[in-house]
């Protein structure tokens, strides 16, 4: 199978991906979700004029005069109504929030007032008539939508549904991620490695790229190298109704790679294999059932930039959440060789030259090597074929979170 461009392996990747279906969860559980509908207001907001102050509640004929005195005739705290009406001359004690008794349409706020003494006060300045009054639907009516189908739950959004009187919202369904660990060589963190052995860090990255976008992450574990270990995970996968599978490792033309094998002989039809890009040419794709199915490298690097050039957008788009990778330009920080057939994914840090970002590669470039990768502030995407470039040439790159 040759190796296909990385747009046309995303393409294919993404094609024909819709959001899942939705779900009611309470207003509590909502945060970060998705909306699979418009939000509908139940209610007005606020329901009443109210208060906007602690003050006076008076006529505005009598807020007006400058000195005016007059007869204070009740007090209301938010929650509460007042026993009557304000007339003319009269005034009612209130509270911030608490709504405007009849007769009634401007507060004076208290500092502007005089207590006389008895049941007497004394306007220091004229009001205008109607100020401190927040008017019944002053921020929105009963029918009116209020949030969008689409709209990413942030800590506002949530206030606005409950004082909607939203208890529930039906979002998009967040999609699981079956994670699949592959290799003899590979034991937890925290354990003690046998002689060849090394840690499994892969998984860990992989759950962090699928919660960055929402998604759901179970941890199968690591499969021994062999078809019928890895075969009993990829069938809890199918079990816990995976809506993605990712294995790692073993997706390669080794004697021990076995993903490919094993995946195709529970069903899955390969779509594509092996990428024109650097790190993370062994990429896989097919579909088992409804299942998508990717198999990342089993370099740890290489599984971190294929995590956010592919996994994180195939996520976002079944989460129903909007998704585009940072890219920008900068300048090269060093010159870098000519490019070969492969599209490069480059490790940099990132600086400030002028109102410029400069872009300067790691010296070494190994895909085994994540201390670079997390001091990296980008990828330097470099083209197939692309030319040698000297310091202060142009670039794009891909700036990671």
């Amino acid at each position: 199978m040759a190796l296909l461009p990385v747009d046309q392996a995303l393409k294919r990747l993404l094609d024909d991906v819709e959001p899942l279906p939705s779900e009611s969860v309470a207003l509590a559980d909502a945060y970060d979700r998705v909306l699979a509908g418009p939000v509908v207001a139940l209610r007005t907001q606020p329901p009443f004029a109210a208060s906007a102050m602690d003050g006076y509640a008076v006529r505005g004929a009598d807020a007006e005069k400058a000195l005016a005195r007059l007869k204070v005739v009740g007090e209301i705290a938010a929650g509460h109504n007042l026993a009557g009406s304000v007339g003319s001359g009269e005034a009612a004690r209130i509270f911030t929030g608490a709504p405007l008794p009849d007769g009634a349409d401007t507060v004076v706020i208290q500092e502007n007032v005089a207590v006389l003494g008895g049941d007497m006060i004394e306007l220091a300045e004229p009001t205008r008539a109607g100020a401190n009054v927040r008017r019944a639907g002053l921020d929105f009516e009963a029918g009116d939508t209020l949030l969008d189908q689409g709209h990413l739950l942030g800590a506002s959004a949530l206030s606005l549904a409950a004082s909607a009187n939203r208890s529930h919202l039906d979002v998009v369904r967040q999609p699981l991620v079956a994670i699949i660990a592959t290799g003899d060589e590979l034991r937890v963190p925290g354990s003690e490695p046998g002689p060849g052995q090394i840690i499994s860090s892969n998984a860990y990255g992989v759950m962090g790229s699928a919660r960055a976008v929402g998604a759901r992450a179970l941890d199968l574990g690591i499969a021994a190298d062999r078809k019928e270990a890895i075969a009993s995970l990829v069938r809890q996968a199918v079990a816990a109704n995976a809506d993605v599978i990712v294995t790692m490792g073993g997706a390669s033309v080794g004697d021990h790679d076995l993903v490919h094998g094993v995946l195709t002989g529970e069903g899955m039809k390969l779509d594509f294999w092996k990428i024109a890009m650097r790190p993370g040419k062994p990429f896989m794709f097919g579909r088992l059932g409804n299942i998508r199915c990717i198999g990342l490298p089993g370099n740890p690097v290489a599984s971190l930039v294929c995590s956010q050039l592919f996994l994180k957008p195939l996520l976002a788009r079944l989460g129903g959440r909007p998704f585009r990778q940072n890219m920008g330009d900068a300048l090269l920080g060093a010159p870098m060789a000519a490019n070969d057939l492969r599209q490069d994914y480059v490790r940099a840090t990132l600086s400030t030259q002028g109102s410029a970002l400069v872009a300067t590669p790691f010296n070494v470039q190994d895909s085994s090597m994540l201390r670079t990768m997390t001091r990296a502030g980008c990828l330097i995407e470099r083209l197939p074929f692309a030319p040698a470039a000297e310091a202060g040439a142009p670039c794009r790159i891909l700036t990671l979170a």
